[in-house]
């Protein structure tokens, strides 16, 4: 009875993000009750594993007591406190000290906002009081990368490359522009790495020629692309990708958002080709998704030159919840029970999942699978020849969510026919073979479907 009055509730007055608000209208809300670990529970009292970490964030994994304690404490000594007028708070302090000591290379000055689309937001003000700092106030035009995604704030939203996010709102704007992505499954340019990296890189450089090489602040990117697909780079490509803006003169900015705190093995993404950003986005895995807080990592010589800018003068950027106390003190145990076991675990787990997925190319629909770490996709096909889609009477988005919802997996399931995971690191191998094999039986159901029959007949 409570469950169908909290679904009336929900309709008529919580607005859910990146939502269809007639599609929720009509499907109602399903209500998590509970969560332990890798898995959750919903209100009809069915237990799931959660193979997408919520949204990408629950990295840690549910119900970490010491996570829960560490923010009573915090909310009972000094629940809230300004960064602003030169005051501070001991948890803040030292989280900027970890990360700066965890981040590569000279990523030393932290910046913390409430999540990963105003610490991107953040950024593009950044970007700009570093050129107007540094006497070249024209350079207000930004690249990114198609597919890719860097929020949804009214600006960070321009420079995300997915229609949905643009469809109704005015973007992109003028002053964002974008390049290809290197999509390897379905590169126009084929599959060879060198090839695809070649490409990028010259329509990199041909972009900031069009633009005007004094015009160009800067460069966003997601080391492996998440919500465009789990589109991971051939290897070379984002070390490519930075030496070409440092060979041009502009800034690098990445957005590790999704695969930052060992989603994809190390710390972050970045390690894995020894490349260091001029600035870097966090957010999600920061806390474990526990609260919200997310963080710019500002490299030593944009810090310096937007602090000889300045001068005397405040720079004008804050938010009243920057390096909020409570999420600080969260984050800090986050960060312990990462470096005590969970970063290992992750990779350890990252190396099945990965192994276990290869098993499912050889079914009927599976056109790809690709990865890194316990970050993965499967891409679905009814040709693998041609690389045909899921046509789109099968509903992706909605009837495979439900499928592998009633099999107790929770996947994302990608309006264009793409099984998304990201599951958090502290799952056991019996977990990951479970979310294989549910996969798996997701797969051979919608086999089954009239209209996959029809197109594969």
């Amino acid at each position: 009875m409570l469950s169908n009055s909290l679904v009336e509730l929900d309709r008529r007055h919580l607005i859910h993000p990146v939502s269809s608000f007639r599609g929720h209208e009509a499907r109602g809300v399903r209500l998590l009750n509970s969560a332990k670990g890798a898995q959750v529970t919903d209100s009809e009292g069915r237990t799931l594993i959660d193979g997408f970490a919520g949204l990408w964030c629950v990295n840690a994994g549910y119900g970490h007591e010491s996570v829960v304690e560490a923010a009573a404490e915090q909310m009972r000594r000094l629940p809230y406190a300004t960064g602003y007028f030169d005051l501070g708070t001991e948890a803040p302090i030292r989280l900027a000290a970890a990360l700066a000591e965890l981040a590569p290379g000279d990523l030393n000055h932290l910046y913390f906002s409430l999540g990963g689309s105003d610490a991107v937001d953040s950024t593009i003000r950044f970007v700009r009081y570093y050129w107007h700092a540094k006497g070249e106030a024209q350079r207000d035009q930004f690249i990114s990368v198609e597919q890719g995604y860097h929020g949804s704030t009214s600006q960070g939203a321009g420079l995300t490359a997915l229609p949905a996010f643009h469809e109704g709102f005015g973007l992109p704007f003028a002053w964002q522009h974008k390049i290809s992505s290197h999509y390897v499954y379905r590169n126009p340019l084929g599959q060879d790495p060198q090839t695809i990296i070649d490409g990028s890189v010259a329509e990199l450089k041909a972009k900031v020629e069009a633009i005007g090489a004094d015009r160009v602040a800067a460069f966003y990117v997601e080391p492996i692309q998440g919500s465009g697909g789990v589109l991971v780079p051939p290897k070379g490509w984002i070390k490519a990708m930075r030496d070409t803006c440092r060979e041009l003169g502009i800034l690098f900015i990445a957005d590790e958002v999704i695969t930052g705190f060992g989603r994809t093995g190390p710390a972050f993404a970045c390690e894995e080709e020894g490349i260091v950003p001029d600035m870097m986005t966090t957010a999600k895995g920061l806390t474990s998704g526990y609260v919200p807080m997310g963080a710019v990592f500002m490299s030593d010589h944009v810090y310096e030159t937007i602090a000889e800018g300045a001068g005397a003068k405040a720079v004008g950027h804050g938010f009243t919840y920057s390096a909020h106390p409570v999420s600080a003190a969260v984050a800090l145990e986050v960060l312990a029970l990462y470096q005590g076991g969970l970063f290992e675990n992750g990779r350890k787990m990252g190396e099945r999942l990965m192994a276990g997925l290869a098993t499912l190319a050889d079914h009927p629909l599976v056109g790809d699978v690709r990865g890194r770490g316990m970050l993965a996709a499967v891409e679905l096909v009814t040709d693998k020849e041609k690389k045909t889609p899921l046509p789109a009477a099968v509903q992706p988005a909605t009837r495979l969510f439900d499928r592998a919802w009633e099999k107790g997996l929770i996947i994302r399931s990608f309006a264009q026919g793409i099984f998304g995971y990201a599951p958090p690191l502290c799952c056991t191998p019996e977990e990951i073979d479970a979310i294989v094999e549910r996969t798996r039986a997701v797969l051979d159901e919608t086999l089954e479907d009239p209209e996959i029959r029809a197109v594969m007949a």
